[in-house]
């Protein structure tokens, strides 16, 4: 059975840009986890260069996320920061209910990768190449 409770992130990410807007998005296919018609991944969401809360520059954030694929509903378990250099901090639950993924949002593009209905391509393997990535694409 998938559990809520995130399990700790592979050592080796497998990372595929699925949308860009305000941040840059992408689901990590190291993590997917699929059982009936219910899917668990995390996602990196990647921040416009020089993002500062305080003093803290940050790449972005990780969440968990659980999808329910037959009915096209999305729940976001948690986040987690990214700082500047990778490091991470303590993972925040989210606490909304689960809700449909519109078509064209952040959350169906996820759904797709981790309910298995898109064929991905990896383009990084690391969170530094990721930002670097992502920050491209926003940049365009």
């Amino acid at each position: 059975m998938i559990q809520d409770v995130p399990e700790a992130p592979p050592a080796v990410h497998a990372l595929t840009l699925t949308g860009v807007g305000r941040f840059a998005v992408f689901a990590d296919l190291a993590t997917i986890q699929r059982e009936g018609g219910v899917a668990r991944m995390r996602s990196l969401q990647v921040v416009e260069e020089d993002f500062t809360v305080g003093t803290t520059r940050y790449w972005g954030g990780w969440s968990w996320w659980r999808f329910d694929c037959e009915a096209g509903m999305a729940d976001r378990l948690d986040f987690a920061s990214v700082a500047v250099g990778g490091a991470e901090g303590p993972a925040m639950a989210e606490g909304q209910p689960a809700y449909e993924a519109s078509p064209g949002g952040d959350a169906a593009e996820l759904l797709a990768v981790g309910c298995g209905t898109v064929e991905p391509e990896v383009v990084a393997v690391t969170v530094d190449e990721a930002v670097r990535i992502g920050r491209e694409a926003m940049g365009e």
